[in-house]
């Protein structure tokens, strides 16, 4: 008997090895997430939506083909998922019995020493339960996905239902910020260097009103009692524990690491490349100064010219550019043909067609942004005019500062201060302009009380060098410049202004309209009433494959 029943343990001892030695065949290697941003919206109808960025890079071993996304609960509808490139994924639902997973099946596979980061919308129902400790009030708790990997930065942010305010909020931890998205109360928390399979769970509480759904009762099953498995876990531990001692000769395929994701984000980061007037959209500028800036970019271009200022600009379409659609050598951007279509044969813009140029611009700008972190990306763009103006400031020379000057022109007119900048980058030295910089000899002839020289308008034939301009003439000539334009720009501000139909709003609850919010960032410190929230704890995990 006791023969038997040594072959039937080693039997068994061996079938649970070949099967943990034959789990890492599927898939062997390193990985770490550099990110893992996890966004929740709750919305009114008792869902929330869910929008998630994991950022992952692998570091050694097998590729990785597909990365499977955790889920809260069984009733989850997958809305998108989209890569760093703006490609469609392929996420699909595999979940079995209480394990709620998505699938998601990368563009092209994931090789040692790369990295890939991507979104995943979802949304979630039957996520807002009665919150027993607070009486008449709901809420949620939520686990952010743990990993048997390193996570360099962990961000939760969740978005509260319309006019929740911070006194009628509590939480299970501190928050780290609170801040106003598009009107709403969010809460936020970070946490960086989390260890392998760290833990991060936060529970959120408000009043009950400020939704129309909510469940009373968790759903069955959802609380464990561990006293009546603990012999069992112990059991299990030992085993374990045997097989670890029986496997110890092959400790590489020990190190492997698996990916457990689960809920949802927000962005993909930070858009680059976008150009200095599709920034002054970002940056807010209001329309006038955006054609204006469009106005410099083709000024530049020596695309346009300024016949007159006064009482509106009026424009002449320079020779190649009379097809507004731009030149092998000199190719034009969509918004500065759209301006050239905006030109009236008189020389005039055109209100109607202006405004159709700022919504054109916006809508592009916006369509690029699509997914990615519009705070983060803000900052992105004024850090460049303020590197912009570095390389002005610390300028050898006069000519050098000036070269540079024109160089960041139109990121430098992005600064709401730009006449103090200019003067403190020429306050110990003069402007020298160059016969080819169309843009300053349009404000110096238009604006300059007592222009000096007017240039010509094609290939410049100036004898000599153009005088140089003492650095607050120069700082005030193109302030005025830039003010007188904006007004000027239309002779019906007015109605240009009207002309500009408004962004459509954000759909609503549980459509996935969300990726183009805010992102999941640091804002301004806040404290928070801590409590203790009975509600339902949403987790699930993933991998890779």
């Amino acid at each position: 008997m006791v023969k038997v029943h040594f072959l039937f343990a080693t039997f068994l001892t061996l079938f649970i090895l070949v099967s943990y030695v034959g789990a890492a065949v599927v898939w062997s290697g390193v990985y770490h997430l550099d990110n893992e941003w996890v966004k929740i919206w709750i919305n009114q109808n008792g869902t929330i939506d869910l929008f998630y960025n994991i950022t992952l890079t692998l570091d050694s071993g097998d590729n990785i083909n597909t990365i499977t996304v955790g889920q809260p609960k069984a009733d989850f509808t997958v809305r998108e998922a989209i890569d760093q490139d703006g490609n469609n994924l392929s996420a699909i639902d595999v979940s079995q019995g209480s394990d709620f997973k998505v699938k998601v099946t990368l563009q092209s596979p994931l090789q040692a020493g790369q990295t890939i980061w991507f979104t995943l919308t979802t949304n979630v129902a039957h996520m807002i339960y009665n919150d027993t400790q607070n009486p008449g009030n709901v809420g949620m708790q939520f686990i952010p996905t743990w990993y048997n990997a390193s996570i360099q930065n962990l961000r939760v942010s969740i978005v509260l239902p319309p006019n929740v305010t911070t006194d009628m909020v509590k939480t299970s931890i501190n928050w780290t910020n609170a801040f106003m998205e598009d009107g709403q109360l969010a809460v936020y928390w970070e946490k960086n260097d989390l260890s392998l399979n760290e833990q991060f769970p936060v529970g959120i509480s408000f009043p009950k009103e400020y939704v129309q759904n909510y469940d009373t009762q968790p759903p069955n099953g959802f609380s464990i009692d561990f006293s009546s498995i603990a012999p069992y876990v112990v059991g299990f531990l030992f085993l374990i524990g045997f097989i670890f001692i029986l496997v110890v000769g092959i400790s590489a395929a020990s190190k492997k690491q698996y990916l457990l994701p689960q809920i949802s984000m927000e962005t993909l980061g930070i858009k680059h490349g976008l150009t200095a007037v599709e920034a002054s959209y970002l940056l807010d500028l209001k329309p006038t100064k955006i054609v204006t800036e469009i106005l410099y970019s083709l000024l530049k271009k020596r695309a346009v010219w300024v016949e007159a200022t006064k009482p509106s600009i009026k424009l002449r379409i320079m020779p190649g550019f009379q097809s507004k659609t731009g030149t092998s050598e000199t190719p034009l951007r969509h918004y500065e043909i759209d301006f050239l279509k905006a030109i009236g044969e008189d020389g005039a813009l055109n209100e109607e067609k202006l405004a159709e140029t700022v919504m054109s611009l916006r809508d592009n700008t916006e369509e690029k942004m699509r997914g990615y972190c519009r705070r983060d990306t803000i900052n992105y763009y004024r850090n460049i005019v303020t590197k912009a103006w570095t390389q002005v400031e610390q300028a050898g020379t006069p000519e050098l500062a000036s070269n540079a000057y024109d160089e960041q022109l139109l990121w430098l007119l992005l600064d709401p201060n730009v006449k103090d900048h200019t003067q403190t980058a020429f306050q110990n030295r003069a402007f020298e302009p160059n016969p080819l910089w169309l843009w300053y000899w349009y404000g110096y002839t238009h604006y300059n009380p007592n222009p000096i020289i007017k240039p010509s308008t094609t290939i410049p034939t100036l004898p000599t060098k153009p005088p140089a301009i003492p650095g607050a003439e120069f700082a005030n000539n193109v302030a005025t410049s830039l003010e007188s334009t904006a007004n000027n720009i239309v002779v019906n501000v007015e109605k240009f202004a009207n002309s500009i139909i408004p962004a459509p709003p954000s759909k609503a609850s549980n459509e996935p309209t969300q990726h183009n919010a805010t992102c999941v960032c640091a804002c301004h410190a806040c404290a928070c009433a801590c409590a203790c929230v009975s509600c339902a704890c949403a987790c699930a995990g993933g991998g890779v494959g």
